[in-house]
């Protein structure tokens, strides 16, 4: 028998499926040859500080740093009867081969294998790696199973990057709570996050509006305007004293603009736009778009890969571009496998072609039209407009003032007719036919006052934005690390949540607010823990693990004496101040 584990149970339905697996049991499915089971997400946790020692169990300075010599790992109580189940099915001499079969990825990795050490199994190890779960996936995954020692290195890089992180929560955290006498939560990720988001906050607080002028010459079927001017009598003067009853047109630019379409969706891409569009949370979105992974409708959305592999084209093609006129040329844009990481961008799947969609509720159906939309819109044909800009220059004492107006025109509309009801319709900006030196009557003056504009909050669009680009000018451009910016595609939600549930931020509407207390933790962490080149290091470090080049010994030193040397600091700074 082989036995097939996933991380989801409705994973394991499919993947049972396919190979005809039909009797089940109490936390597995039995049959054909297989037995297959699931791990019901992280089913083995990193242990806390006190399972090491009792002493732990209280908060104290004195005992830091804690830095295990071998790490303690912990079966989660909500999930320990189908650990249970895993461990009689790893160490059964009835299996002959595991096929881990959990999600591919670092994360999906080390899922499996901390289940697998675990339970102490001497099983050979055969890698499901798919991005789909419709039958032809799976099956074609089936018959092109990897060697499980393949992804070592992948596992070593997982298994590091959880340990840092559990070294830095589990230290950090404990420091900062006894010195300020407050609980706080640190971690390698949403402390930068908080950071930012505390800037942000502390830029609007302070910002001073600063007053500006525009000056206007309306000629009636067009009016004119200047830049910003930040002397009202010099736009006075030149407005209403200077500037005649009549005025003739310096210069008239005409260009065409041609604009591409945009790639496939990744998840934070998809996550941005369904907050933008549908004001939906980037958890809300992960929970949408796993549940239309699970139901065959769409690829795997846990992916930082906008990018298809080259072996899809025909698939593509003939199942969900065919009846429609698409760009060919996009097919080399689009269909790129080095640029494809662990899973290619976010599309449909054949099977959803044929799927009764009145099926799904509202938002289920928001999501799945909205990826839909924009893989059409990706091979779509480019948006073709004409730019006018019509120029007066006035010249007064030696200096020039330009007042301008601009037009657009929409020739062809292109891949814009797949998004266009997901955003506001705007009015085309036509322009009558002008000329260089054509004389046009000025029908009023007028200068308006303004205000400059403070920086605008974070919403879950914006701070996703800026997660997925934090740090990136720090990482080596001719290496694809594996996670770029701050968190994951599939963890950004989840810090999002997690700085709202501890009280560091709150959610107004669509904006992200941050609380006293999230300042408070912001004004006393080292700078390393709230800079996101910290993340941006790691990231590097952790792609050299997985693929052989560093050592997880070499980047855990690091992180150790990092955590070391904060916490003398700070045992320095006490002794100064008693």
């Amino acid at each position: 028998m082989k036995l097939v584990i996933a991380e989801k149970p409705s994973v394991a339905m499919s993947i049972a499926k396919v190979l005809g697996v039909k009797d089940k049991k109490d936390g597995y499915i039995e049959g054909n040859g297989y037995i297959v089971s699931w791990c019901l997400g992280h089913l083995i946790q990193m242990a806390n500080p006190e399972q090491y020692d009792d002493q732990y169990s209280k908060w104290n300075i004195e005992d830091l740093p804690i830095i295990p010599n071998e790490y303690l790992y912990d079966v989660s109580k909500s999930t320990k009867k189908q650990y249970q189940v895993l461990k009689k099915l790893l160490t059964s001499k009835t299996i002959s081969e595991v096929i881990n079969a959990c999600d591919a990825g670092r994360e999906g990795e080390l899922i499996f294998r901390l289940v697998y050490n675990q339970s102490k199994s001497t099983l050979p190890i055969k890698r499901l790696w798919i991005s789909s779960l419709e039958d032809q996936a799976i099956q074609e995954g089936f018959k092109n199973l990897k060697r499980g020692e393949n992804y070592n290195h992948l596992y070593q890089s997982a298994l590091a990057r959880a340990k840092a992180d559990w070294l830095i929560g589990m230290n950090m955290s404990r420091l900062y709570s006894c010195l300020y006498r407050q609980h706080y939560s640190v971690g390698r990720v949403q402390t930068p996050v908080l950071a930012m988001i505390v800037d942000r906050d502390e830029s609007i607080k302070n910002f001073k509006k600063e007053k500006y002028y525009v000056g206007e010459l309306n000629l009636g079927s067009f009016t004119l305007s200047t830049g910003r001017m930040d002397n009202y009598e010099i736009v006075e003067d030149l407005v209403y004293k200077a500037i005649g009853t009549n005025i003739k047109i310096t210069d008239v630019i005409k260009k065409e603009k041609t604009t591409r379409p945009d790639l496939l969706y990744d998840l934070t891409t998809l996550q941005r736009e369904a907050n933008r569009y549908f004001g939906l949370s980037a958890k809300d979105t992960l929970d949408i778009a796993q549940k239309l992974y699970e139901q065959k409708l769409i690829t795997y959305p846990r992916t930082d890969s906008r990018y298809l592999s080259n072996d899809m084209i025909i698939s593509t093609i003939n199942s969900i571009l065919g009846k429609y006129d698409f760009d060919t040329s996009r097919i080399k844009e689009v269909f790129n496998s080095e640029k494809v990481t662990d899973h290619h961008a976010i599309i449909p799947t054949s099977s959803s072609m044929e799927y009764d969609l009145s099926k799904l509720n509202t938002k289920e159906k928001n999501i799945y039209d909205l990826i839909l939309n924009k893989t059409y819109a990706s091979f779509g044909y480019p948006l073709k407009e004409i730019t006018t800009k019509i120029i007066y220059v006035y010249e007064i004492q030696g200096d020039t003032y330009e007042f301008t107006t601009n037009g657009k025109v929409v020739v062809d509309e292109g891949f814009t007719k797949y998004l266009k009801q997901y955003k506001k319709e705007s009015k085309e900006e036509i322009l009558h036919d002008v000329n260089v030196g054509d004389t046009f009557e000025v029908i009023n003056k007028e200068i308006k006052e303004k205000f400059t504009s403070p920086p605008k909050h974070y919403t879950e669009e914006s701070i996703l934005k800026a997660m997925e680009i934090a740090g990136t000018e720090f990482i080596d451009k001719e290496v694809e690390v594996e996670r770029k910016g701050l968190g994951t595609p599939a963890t950004r939600a989840g810090i999002i949540e997690t700085l709202i549930l501890k009280g560091f931020i709150i959610r107004e509407k669509k904006n992200l607010l941050v609380t006293e207390k999230g300042i408070q933790l912001i004004t006393i962490v080292a700078d390393f823990l709230k800079n996101a080149n910290t993340t941006a290091i790691w990231e590097m470090k952790l792609y050299d693990i997985s693929i052989g080049k560093f050592s997880e010994q070499e980047f855990l030193k690091e992180i150790e004496d990092t955590i070391k040397s904060t916490i003398q600091l700070y045992e320095i700074v006490k002794k100064k101040s008693e």
